[in-house]
Parts: C-alpha cells; structure tokens; sequence
C-alpha cells in the first residue's frame, strides 16, 4: 500500500493523532504527514503511505490555502483563541475594504516572525516550551511569501479571510500584524485549511471514515500521480541502473525532459514510478542521478 492519503482533519485532534489512526486503519507502520496542522485547525493532511514516504519531502514545501476568521479587539500570547487574553479594546469603525487594504501591506515576500507559542526552535527549545515559562524571547524573522489575503466578508468584530501562502507562514501571526495596525489588536479565530498545493480538502475523507485498510487502499493517490515534477522515461535495458542508484544519461532515456536543474521522475515505460533522480548538466548533455529508489 504505497501513495498519498487526503484526510480532513477535525478540531481537537494532533496531525500525529490522524497519523495514529491510519496506521491502525491500514495496518500499516509507514505512514507519514507532509505539513502539520495546531489542533485547533481542521482541514486538509496530505498523509505518505508506505514507499510514497520517500516523497515527502517534495511535498512539505507546497503552497497552502486557508480560510478562516480574524477577530479584532483581542491579543493573546498565541495570536489565537488557544492562548492567554493579554489585551481587550474596543473595535474601531472600519470596513470590508479598509481592512483588505491593510491586509494587502501583508502580501508578496514578506518577514514574519513566529510565534513565541510554535514549535520553532531557538537555542535548541521549542518556542511555546520557553512561553509556558512565562519567558519572552528574540525570534528571528523568517521570509515568507503571501500570495493572497483577501477579506472576504465583515461582521464586526469578525472578519472571514482566505491566504494563500508559502509553507512555513503563521496566518495567525497575520491576523496578528493586521491587529497591530489597527491599535485594537486581532487574533485568528478559526482555521482550516483547503488546499495543498494542488490537493483540494473537498476531495479528502474524514479521518473517521477511514476504518478498514480497503477504505484506505481504495482512496490511495498512486505515488505516480503524486508529484508535479519533470518526467523522464527509461528504458528497460537500463532499469538496472536505476535500481542501484546508478547515473543515466541521454542514449538511456526514450523521452528526455526540458529541465536542466533539480529534481525529476524516473519512470518505466508503463508508467510505473522507479525513482526521483537530480540533474547534471554538462558540455555533453545532461546526467540524471538517481537519489530516492523506489523500487
């Protein structure tokens, strides 16, 4: 049992606690996320199964999409409803368009500092491990990129927004800055998410519904279908040479690929997913190292 898992996600539950409960529905131990979620979101968990684990690591750094609400008036020592009120004011007359306005500022490449409650490291500690001290300390900003921060309704003190953003950005640190700007204050009241990348949350299964390993089997994305990477094909002569990790060159391939850098599949004729191998190019062409062998 090898591919991905789209699974939705409930409130209360950890990323970790799904992961738990689709190794006991597969039956399988191999079972892994690509990007987690606080327990208070819901949504979308792109979940590695079996071999399809190998690939996990081009599908964390993904895109995702959000809806959610920004409540304004409130701060708290985690940017959402989970954390300590530290301020309460009152809401300032605003409107739908004035606050895309300021959520606009927070668009494009951007540097966001995390959270003092994230599961960021500093000096070797987790963030909300040092708040629960009751310790305050310098986070380092990280860039990010936000393609989309739209309102998209306004019922005061409730804003509904969408983000599309890079992996890695805190949309309650967002919704936090948006409050800052308004001197009032804002936290993110709810969360989920919808997409990763190109997989949809509407074409996910509640992780309740999972309960046997044939409901698993039967909504497997195959680890063909998996990735947006370049395609080469190889042929059969040479599958040998993927199997042992080897180099492939040019005269090797029945269809060649327009990439010239990173990462690329290696596919047999039938289609089947044989490894992910990076490129070299040289004066002579270029050269296909296999990395990940799935086979």
């Amino acid at each position: 049992m090898n591919g991905l898992l789209l699974v939705d996600k409930p409130v209360k539950l950890t990323s970790h606690d799904v992961v738990d409960r689709i190794r006991k529905a597969s039956g399988l131990k191999r079972v892994g996320h690509t990007g987690t979620l606080d327990p208070g979101a819901t949504g979308l968990l792109v979940l590695c199964l079996g071999k399809a684990t190998r690939l996990s690591e081009h599908l964390t750094g993904l895109d995702k999409t959000y809806e959610g609400i920004m409540r304004l008036g409130l701060v708290t020592d985690s940017y959402d409803l989970d954390g300590k009120v530290l301020e309460e004011h009152p809401v300032p007359a605003t409107t739908a368009e004035a606050l895309q306005h300021l959520c606009d500022a927070f668009t494009g490449t951007i540097d966001q500092a995390p959270p003092m409650v994230s599961a960021v490291k500093v000096g070797g500690e987790r963030l909300y491990k040092i708040a629960r001290k009751g310790e305050v300390v310098e986070r380092k900003p990280r860039k990010v990129s936000v393609h989309e921060f739209s309102v998209l309704s306004y019922a005061p003190p409730d804003a509904q927004v969408r983000v599309c953003c890079s992996s890695g950005t805190y949309v309650r640190a967002l919704c936090h800055d948006v409050g800052r700007q308004l001197s009032c204050g804002a936290i993110l009241a709810s969360l989920r998410r919808i997409y990763v990348g190109r997989y949809s949350v509407n074409d996910a299964l509640p992780v309740d519904g999972f309960t046997s390993p044939e409901i698993v089997q039967k909504r497997l994305i195959p680890m063909e279908e998996a990735l947006d990477l370049p395609v080469i094909v190889v042929r059969n002569a040479s599958r040998n040479t993927v199997m042992t990790g080897g180099t492939l060159l040019g005269p090797e391939l029945t269809t060649l690929c327009a990439a010239r850098e990173g990462w690329v599949q290696v596919k047999a004729g039938d289609g089947a997913l044989l490894a992910l191998a990076t490129i070299d190019t040289t004066a002579a062409g270029p050269r296909f190292h296999c990395k990940r062998v799935l086979v």
